[in-house]
C-alpha cells in the first residue's frame, strides 16, 4: 500500500505537469498563430513647421478615434525648415512642433535624415520659395508629395517642380483648403444654378514681400475662382490694383469672365458669386481643413493627384500674370506669355555659406564680398540667381553684406539657418 501510496501522487503530479506543459503548448501556439502587427499604415512626413496647418493636419491624421482612410495614414515625422528672412515663418517654426510631438510625431535635423522613415511627404512651409530645394530630394527618393499652398516662390519652379515629379514618375498634389468647401465643389461638380457663365471670387489678400503679390494669401481666391470655372482654360489677365484692393479679370477660351477680388482692408471673408443659367447665387464658404485632408488621404492611398497638372499650373501662371499686367498699368498678358518666358529663363543656382572661420564660400569656396557681388551680376534681364544661403542665420546685416549691389539679378533668396 505504501509503493502504491507512493507512485500515485508521483502520477498525479507527472499529469498535471503534462496538462500544464499542454497548456503552455497550445498558448505559445496561439501566440505564434496571432496575426502580425499592422504594418500597412502609410507613413507621412512633414517639412516646413512654420504654418497653423501643421497642427491642424496632425490632429486630424492621428486621432486616436480615426475614422475610414485615416486609419491608413499617420503622420510620424517632421522637418522644421524655417526662412529667418520670413517673420511669419521663423517666428512659427519652432512653435507648432511643440502641438504634435504629443502625437507622436518625431522631428528630425534634416529631411534626408527623415526620408527613410516616411513613405509620403506633406511640404508645409508657409513660405514658397524654399518648396523646389525641399522638393528635390522627396522627388529623387520617389516618396509621394504633397505640396500646400503656394506650390513654389515663382512661377519657374512650379515648371520645374513639375518637370522633376514627371521625370521620376512621382505623384504630385497641389491645393488651397479653399478648393474643397462643399458649397465651391458644388458650383464645379453638380450645381444648382445650372451652367456656370461667369465668377466673382474674393479673399484676404494680404501681401508678403518675398512672394509674387497673390502667392501669399491671394491664392486661396484665385483657386477657389478656378475651381468654380471648371478648372483650366484662362487665357488671359488684366488687374487693377490699390494699396487696399486688387481686381483681376480673367478671360476664358470660350468666352467666360471670371473675377478675383482681392481685399486689404475692411471685412475680408473668403466667397464667390455665381453667374448660373438658373440665376445669381453666393458661394465658397469655408469648411476648414477636412475636406482637403480627405482628398491628400486619397491621394497617398492611391497616388493619383485629383487636380489635373495643367489646371495648378493655370493657377500659378494666372497670379504671376496679374504681377505683370499690374507693372504694365493694367494691360491683358497672356498666361501663354508668361509660361513661355519662365520657361526661358537662364537659371543658375549657387550656394553662398559662411564659413566657421568668418568667410564667404561661394559653393564651396572661399570667396571675397567685392567678387561675389561681380559674379552674381548679369547683363542678361531673361536670366536671375536664385541664391542659397546656408549658416547666415537671422544676421540682416551679413545677409544685406551679401546682397548689396545685386540690384534685381536675384529674385529670389533661399536662406537656412
Amino acid at each position: 500500500m505504501k509503493r502504491i501510496r507512493t507512485v500515485l501522487p508521483i502520477f498525479v503530479f507527472l499529469a498535471s505537469l503534462l496538462a500544464l506543459t499542454s497548456v503552455f503548448a497550445d498558448a505559445a501556439a496561439s501566440v505564434s498563430t496571432a496575426e502580425p502587427a499592422d504594418t500597412s499604415v502609410i507613413r507621412l512626413g512633414i517639412i516646413g513647421t512654420d504654418t497653423s496647418h501643421v497642427p491642424a493636419f496632425v490632429k486630424l491624421f492621428n486621432a486616436p478615434n480615426a475614422e475610414g482612410d485615416y486609419q491608413k495614414l499617420e503622420i510620424t515625422a517632421a522637418v522644421k525648415g524655417g526662412m529667418p528672412d520670413n517673420e511669419s515663418s521663423w517666428s512659427r517654426k519652432d512653435q507648432y512642433p511643440q502641438d504634435i510631438v504629443p502625437f507622436g510625431v518625431k522631428i528630425y535635423a534634416t529631411i534626408e535624415e527623415m526620408l527613410p522613415h516616411v513613405d509620403g511627404v506633406l511640404i508645409e512651409s508657409v513660405d514658397g520659395r524654399p518648396h523646389l530645394e525641399f522638393a528635390r530630394p522627396v522627388i529623387a527618393a520617389g516618396k509621394p508629395l504633397f505640396i500646400d499652398k503656394p506650390m513654389a516662390g515663382n512661377l519657374w519652379e512650379t515648371l520645374e517642380i513639375f518637370r522633376l515629379a514627371e521625370e521620376r514618375n512621382v505623384p504630385l498634389f497641389s491645393a488651397s483648403s479653399l478648393r474643397y468647401s462643399a458649397s465651391i465643389q458644388e458650383v464645379r461638380n453638380a450645381s444648382p444654378h445650372g451652367e456656370t457663365h461667369g465668377i466673382a471670387a474674393w479673399s484676404p489678400c494680404h501681401l508678403n514681400e518675398c512672394h509674387p503679390d497673390f502667392y501669399w494669401y491671394g491664392i486661396h481666391g484665385v483657386e477657389t475662382l478656378f475651381t468654380m470655372m471648371g478648372g483650366a482654360g484662362c487665357v488671359s489677365v488684366s488687374r487693377t490694383s490699390t494699396p487696399n484692393y486688387d481686381l483681376a479679370v480673367g478671360v476664358w477660351n470660350d468666352g467666360r469672365i471670371g473675377t478675383f477680388r482681392g481685399i486689404r482692408a475692411g471685412s475680408a471673408p473668403y466667397g464667390g458669386m455665381v453667374f448660373g443659367s438658373k440665376g445669381v447665387n453666393i458661394a465658397g464658404k469655408y469648411d476648414g481643413y477636412k475636406p482637403l485632408c480627405d482628398q491628400i488621404c486619397t491621394f497617398f492611398l492611391t497616388g493619383k493627384s485629383p487636380i489635373d497638372p495643367q489646371e495648378t499650373l493655370e493657377i500659378m501662371a494666372f497670379m504671376s500674370a496679374a504681377d505683370a499686367s499690374k507693372a504694365q498699368n493694367g494691360a491683358h498678358v497672356t498666361l501663354e506669355s508668361v509660361i513661355e518666358s519662365a520657361k526661358a529663363l537662364k537659371v543658375r543656382t549657387f550656394s553662398v555659406k559662411l564659413a566657421a572661420d568668418g568667410k564667404l564660400q561661394l559653393d564651396g569656396n572661399d570667396i571675397s564680398l567685392t567678387d561675389l557681388n561681380a559674379k552674381l551680376r548679369l547683363p542678361d534681364t531673361r536670366s536671375y540667381y536664385r541664391v542659397i544661403f546656408e549658416n547666415l542665420g537671422t544676421d540682416d546685416s551679413a545677409r544685406d553684406a551679401v546682397l548689396q549691389n545685386l540690384g534685381d539679378a536675384v529674385l529670389v533668396r533661399y536662406i537656412y539657418p
